[in-house]
């Protein structure tokens, strides 16, 4: 089996060079396991491409019945006509009314609103025009408006998406292609609906690629953003993203969320004395030290230089100084001279410190980080000024 996997792996990434790592392999596949900052960016770009169909859709419906009036007998016009105003107005409340905010079900509803629209046209158009006999011209436009399908699965190129996201999407339009035929049973010629069904399915198939492979150089892309070139943890802008949704959460909810502001003692003497390569390997040890023991569910970000800010959800104070003064048992690393490296540390909680944000979370870890060197050095402050033991 974990040959199979290799070699699937093997095969993947050779049509992708350079853009997934082995553990994001499933991500193409199922969205769950995405990172938050993914997750956000890719519910805004989903909901941002939904407006921009929707308003492509809302110009062009009501055009075509330009078109109608010329080849179609008038009472059926007018009945597509009122059809086409419906759908244009459905459009137009979804560009004008929705927004992106970085949720992913706000997304997925916007991407379920954006092909029902349609769905429902073509199938409420294909039962009035099944009650006509139409010939020459008026049969050939008739018979374009069973392209629309067509058009909605090919849309699900512009969507970053995983398979599983473009299954569930696409599986109701294929539904509604099968209700059309059931509907003009009698009529129906079926070789051709039959090669029509077949090739819808090839176009889901081509769109699903096309989606799996916008995510796959997403997720590149937001993995090269988030992470600090050097030393691999989250950047200073990827970290206050995840805070800032943290305390949203954390606020919403009534949970705990504390953060730790961490910076590492004496550092630019390292730089000064042995150059800045012992310094880059100084830092790099230390976030791996750091990396490897943290809890499930904290994040650690490179804040600047050497500084650091240690992000703890559901984590009140208690837990946030006990799991500082763990992480500071087992060590931060050592300096190139194979002395200890050590940090000075401030601790703030949102409810304990009553945070009004995010911002005011920090500003209160940074004070008392601050507090910690002015009172020697490695050691941890927290609420109320209180140095935590650390020589004992």
């Amino acid at each position: 089996m974990q040959r199979l996997t290799d070699f699937v792996w093997q095969r993947l990434t050779g049509l992708m060079p350079g853009e997934l790592k082995h553990a994001e392999l499933s991500w193409l596949a199922f969205p769950h396991q995405h990172l938050s900052l993914l997750t956000r960016r890719r519910a805004t770009m989903v909901v941002n491409r939904v407006r921009l169909f929707a308003f492509l859709f809302a110009v062009l419906t009501p055009l075509w019945s330009l078109v109608d009036l010329v080849v179609f007998p008038f009472p059926l016009w007018l009945n597509l006509a009122l059809m086409r105003l419906l759908t244009c107005a459905a459009f137009a409340t979804l560009l004008l009314y929705y927004r992106p905010n970085g949720n992913l079900f706000d997304a997925y509803r916007a991407m379920a609103l954006l092909f029902a629209i349609p769905t429902v046209f073509y199938v409420a158009s294909s039962t009035v025009l099944g009650h006509y006999q139409l010939h020459g011209i008026s049969a050939a436009i008739g018979a374009g408006y069973a392209f629309l399908p067509f058009v909605l699965l090919a849309g699900l190129a512009i969507f970053p998406l995983s398979l599983l996201e473009n299954l569930i999407i696409a599986s109701p339009i294929l539904i509604a292609q099968a209700i059309a035929g059931s509907l003009r049973w009698t009529t129906l010629d079926w070789p051709s609906f039959a090669g029509a069904f077949w090739l819808l399915v090839l176009i889901t198939s081509v769109s699903t690629l096309a989606g799996m492979s916008q995510l796959a150089f997403m997720i590149a892309l937001v993995r090269q953003a988030i992470r600090d070139p050097l030393t691999g943890v989250f950047s200073r802008s990827s970290g206050e993203e995840v805070l800032e949704l943290q305390f949203t959460i954390a606020s919403r909810s009534n949970a705990a969320l504390s953060v730790a502001f961490i910076d590492l003692d004496h550092f630019k003497n390292i730089n000064d004395k042995f150059g800045h390569e012992a310094g880059d390997r100084a830092l790099r040890d230390m976030t791996g030290n750091v990396s490897s023991n943290l809890r499930r569910g904290d994040l650690l970000a490179r804040w600047g230089g050497e500084e650091f800010l240690l992000i703890m959800p559901d984590t009140d104070l208690s837990q946030a100084e006990a799991a500082l003064l763990r992480l500071r048992s087992i060590g931060f690393g050592l300096r190139p001279d194979n002395t200890p490296l050590t940090a000075s540390i401030g601790i703030a909680e949102r409810s304990a410190d009553s945070a009004a944000d995010w911002k005011a979370l920090i500003d209160l870890a940074d004070q008392r980080m601050y507090l910690a060197k002015q009172n020697g050095r490695d050691r941890i402050f927290s609420r109320d000024a209180q140095i935590l033991a650390l020589n004992g």
